[in-house]
């Protein structure tokens, strides 16, 4: 059913995931920090651009966000211009940024003082998932909460599960970075290793994807690292921040993390040689350079 929505954040996620609903014939209204892409967003999709998040917010259903960080989503939910202030009671928060455990669950407890719901949410799939409409969301929150926004986020996810109360999205979230981390690291050095030992290393690759081997990172990936491309997808900034994430709460947690702590350095020597915005792939760079003497 066609709702009254809202979408915080037009980045290279939100612009396309706020497309989506708009095609799923939701009334959408925008909201982005800068004005000129909320304008371009309109002007593309229809609907509405507002100039505060409470303006976007007020008498939605449901609103969205997709923004950087845990001072962003709480710049954009708190105070008397953020969204909740514009929400009317029984309207659901729905927050797809990648951020801490705890800021979702204090957003969570100021969402339901208000008698807003409050669903953590952050997507897997990159850029690509957004923009075909095949995101998968691990959300955290009220099953009834939950329940009243799983409709519109399927407009771009192809999985949207309830993975537990407040902060349990960002939880799984962080499961998902500290394993692709692994697993693009492992690819970088066997591509590494491919071809230092003078293998055809496509073929190679051909060969060990009928395998154990076989990963997304290696069937989306393993090319582009073998040519020495890393300008698209996920940037190492984002990654890096992410990374930050998962080793504060596995602190928390008492969890050790020795490998990803090694590979969130690995990535601080790629952004230290000018490579924040190449994709989490540029690992493989790194050990050319190494190798090289130049690293």
């Amino acid at each position: 059913m066609s709702k009254k929505v809202a979408f915080i954040g037009l980045g290279v996620m939100g612009y396309p995931m706020a497309g989506h609903l708009s095609a799923q014939g939701h009334d959408v209204t925008v909201y982005n920090r800068t004005a000129a892409k909320a304008a371009k967003w309109v002007k593309r999709h229809g609907g509405r651009a507002a100039r505060t998040p409470k303006a976007a917010a007020t008498g939605a259903d449901l609103v969205f966000a997709c923004v950087g960080n845990d001072d962003d989503i709480r710049a954009v939910t708190l105070g008397p211009t953020g969204a909740f202030a514009g929400m009317t009671r029984g309207a659901v928060f729905v927050d797809h940024t990648t951020a801490s455990a705890g800021v979702a669950r204090e957003l969570a407890a100021a969402a339901r003082k208000q008698g807003l719901g409050f669903v953590d949410a952050p997507v897997s799939g990159g850029q690509a998932g957004a923009e075909n409409g095949q995101l998968t969301i691990m959300c955290g929150g009220a099953k009834a909460s939950f329940t009243k926004a799983r409709a519109a986020m399927a407009a771009y996810g192809k999985a949207v599960t309830l993975m537990g109360p407040a902060g349990s999205g960002q939880l799984t979230k962080m499961v998902n970075q500290i394993a692709i981390t692994g697993l693009v690291q492992g690819l970088a050095e066997a591509l590494h290793f491919a071809q230092a030992a003078g293998l055809n290393a496509e073929q190679a690759v051909e060969v060990i994807s009928k395998g154990a081997a076989q990963s997304w990172q290696m069937d989306n990936r393993a090319l582009t690292m073998l040519a020495d491309e890393f300008d698209f997808g996920f940037a190492v900034d984002w990654m890096k921040k992410d990374l930050g994430i998962c080793l504060d709460e596995g602190r928390r947690q008492g969890a050790s993390l020795p490998i990803t702590a090694l590979i969130d350095q690995f990535y601080g020597e790629i952004q230290r040689q000018g490579g924040g915005r190449w994709d989490t792939s540029s690992l493989i760079r790194r050990l050319r350079l190494l190798d090289s003497g130049a690293g």
